[in-house]
């Protein structure tokens, strides 16, 4: 479990491709804290540590996931960075919402235009997904906790600041990115209850 709050800014150092896919991730946390099998959100998605060291961290992506992910379509290769959370503990400060780390599809980024000090970013949802993000509900993009300006059909906007364009990926994203959506869980319980009733 996590909050969508990123406290690291990762860089892949190594991409290897078997049956799964196998990533080096560089990181700044004190791996010393770190067992193998904890949890990492790498831009969202939720991943055993299976090896470490000093600075960096092994992990495996099945193919199911390199399929369902930006992993597969933004082809992680060294070099690239991903936002990193480790997982909530007890006690936590719960910052952002709650977020499984389990990504529910890939959004496209369609546009993005300066407000102010801030950047205003468009994006179109997979259409089944579409139905679940509702303005001022939160979605978790690349592993943040973001709130939701306006819905327009597919297509959602969100605004991002300058502290989170400097201690994430995000102020690096360009049009034509694909991202990580994860849609708030109690946005899918409600859609399902209605279902039901």
């Amino acid at each position: 479990m996590f909050t969508g709050i990123v406290t690291d800014i990762g860089e892949i150092r190594q991409v290897e491709r078997r049956g799964d896919l196998r990533a080096r991730i560089g990181t700044s946390y004190d791996m010393s804290g770190v067992d193998i099998g904890a949890s990492i959100a790498c831009d969202g998605v939720c991943l055993t540590v299976v090896a470490k060291g000093t600075d960096w961290f092994e992990v495996d992506a099945s193919a199911e996931t390199v399929d369902k992910t930006n992993i597969g379509v933004s082809d992680w290769q060294a070099g690239k960075r991903i936002n990193l959370e480790r997982a909530l503990k007890v006690g936590d400060e719960l910052g952002g919402h709650i977020v499984s780390g389990h990504v529910d599809g890939v959004a496209d980024v369609i546009s993005m235009h300066d407000e102010g000090d801030s950047t205003r970013v468009r994006f179109r949802a997979p259409a089944g997904l579409a139905k679940f993000i509702a303005p001022k509900g939160s979605v978790a993009l690349n592993g943040t906790s973001l709130t939701v300006n306006e819905v327009e059909g597919d297509v959602f906007g969100v605004n991002f600041i300058p502290h989170t364009k400097e201690v994430t990926t995000w102020g690096g994203v360009v049009t034509g990115d694909k991202v990580n959506l994860e849609i708030d869980t109690l946005a899918r319980y409600v859609a399902r209850l209605a279902e039901a009733g």
